[in-house]
């Protein structure tokens, strides 16, 4: 079994660590601990009979709770997909059409894979790894060229400020902010360009429900953007791309205030103790990061770490080889429980010392 690409496969983990995948201790996956929500599985269980029908093509129940989150846009300025991934499969046949694309580097492989699928003119624009902010970009901008990022950014967890970011939607033609990290931020902290998505008809954001919901296996993610380039994204899709089961968890989970404020309690306060925990650790530099998951610079070989940490103690940490720029030195991890973080550090400070 080849290495993965993605984090969180686990049979691929079980075979390295010679036990169930369900043994497995999963740092490689920036999922949400606290979840599912009991919302979401009571809502799958209630609505079980519609596997008898076909979903809505519209989503037009979905669109509108979807965009009650955002408001006060309107559900026309709203696309549900089976995960955020399908739905970068249309922003990058739109980006191709620009004569360059701008992404910043490192960024998540799947870019990558779906913007070489259309044959696009990319130019890769290196960050530098451990920077708390976003510089200027030295980057010749003009109305053929477009410009994608991720906020928080993945791999290094930096959160872009809105100044920052806001100038380029004056001096591109296509901007896609991916914000699959952003609600792991408390209200008063996103940097979300959501409100300006009425202003820009040239901006693109790409959300997630999978990630801070810890639904990964429903595929649910959603776009916001100017209705005149949804409509034409969903007449060039496949039919019923989110099923009926994804649709009733994510009306439940959207409602769920309780459960959000959970997890922003329990990040406040877990996120920092794994930093400090990592940072004391010999050989292992981790980076302050926004979201739910640290990335980490490592004196020894991640892939010997990665190995032993399996094999030893049965966890999965994400090694960063789909990230070219990063190499064998550099791994990242989910925050998770206070529990499992100490796990994740005692067996660390075991093969370390």
């Amino acid at each position: 079994m080849s290495k993965p690409v993605h984090g969180g496969n686990l049979a691929w983990a079980a075979t390295i660590a010679g036990c169930p995948e369900s043994a497995i201790l999963d740092f490689s996956a920036s999922i949400n601990p606290l979840g599912p929500p009991d919302s979401a599985i009571q809502a799958i269980q209630t609505n079980i009979s519609k596997l008898r029908a076909y979903p809505d093509p519209n989503y037009q129940e979905l669109k509108k709770a979807l965009s009650l989150t955002h408001l006060p846009l309107t559900p026309e300025w709203v696309l549900p997909g089976n995960g955020a991934a399908e739905l970068l499969t249309w922003v990058a046949l739109d980006l191709s059409k620009l004569e360059t694309i701008y992404l910043l580097t490192p960024a998540f492989g799947d870019y990558r894979r779906a913007l070489k699928t259309f044959t696009a003119n990319v130019i890769e624009y290196p960050l530098t790894i451990g920077e708390s902010k976003l510089t200027q970009l030295q980057i010749e901008a003009n109305k053929n060229k477009g410009l994608l990022l991720n906020n928080p950014h993945n791999p290094t967890g930096m959160l872009m400020d809105l100044e920052t970011i806001v100038p380029y939607l004056e001096e591109f033609g296509l901007v896609v902010v991916d914000e699959a990290f952003m609600d792991f931020l408390p209200p008063p902290q996103p940097q979300s360009l959501v409100p300006l998505v009425t202003k820009f008809s040239n901006l693109v954001i790409l959300r997630s429900l999978t990630k801070f919901y810890s639904l990964p296996g429903l595929r649910l993610g959603y776009a916001i953007s100017h209705p005149e380039r949804l409509r034409k994204w969903q007449e060039w899709r496949d039919p019923w791309p989110v099923n009926s089961l994804a649709i009733a968890a994510a009306q439940a989970v959207l409602q769920d205030q309780v459960f959000q404020q959970q997890t922003w309690d329990w990040l406040a306060d877990a996120r920092p103790q794994l930093f400090e925990s990592l940072a004391e650790l010999p050989g292992l530099q981790p980076y302050p990061g926004a979201a739910n998951f640290l990335l980490v610079y490592s004196q020894k070989s991640v892939d010997w770490l990665q190995t032993t940490l399996l094999k030893q103690h049965k966890i999965l940490i994400r090694d960063c080889s789909s990230f070219p720029e990063l190499g064998d030195r550099y791994f990242r991890v989910a925050v998770r429980t206070r529990k499992e973080n100490q796990k994740l550090i005692d067996a660390l400070a075991e093969i370390l010392n």
